[in-house]
């Protein structure tokens, strides 16, 4: 009886070993898994992010160029009519100049 009552409490010390180091396995499997899980997460937002990124730049470079052309527009027709002012005076003050070296 003695002898059954040791052997039944090493059997159930040997069960509980075992249930231990497979709850352990099972543990660690899961670690792993979401380990790999959250990795794959990151890896995923990150890349979406990096393509966000990408087509901001571009959305922000095409802006910067046709505000740019804009610019290049009202710059050239604000120059235009510089020209076209200056000329226009340019042939006053040449009129003015003539008549003053003929009336001399």
């Amino acid at each position: 009886m003695l002898a059954d009552s040791i052997n039944q409490i090493l059997a159930a010390e040997y069960e509980a070993i075992q249930v231990k180091f497979i709850v352990q396995e099972k543990s660690k499997e899961s670690v792993d898994k979401t380990e790999s899980e959250g990795k794959n997460s990151v890896a995923s937002t990150l890349a979406r992010a990096e393509s966000e990124i990408e087509q901001l730049r571009k959305a922000s470079d095409r802006k910067a160029m046709d505000d740019a052309a804009e610019l290049a527009s009202s710059t050239a027709n604000r120059l235009a009519t510089m020209r076209a002012r200056a000329d226009r005076r340019l042939d006053t003050v040449a009129q003015r100049i003539f008549e003053r070296i003929v009336n001399v």
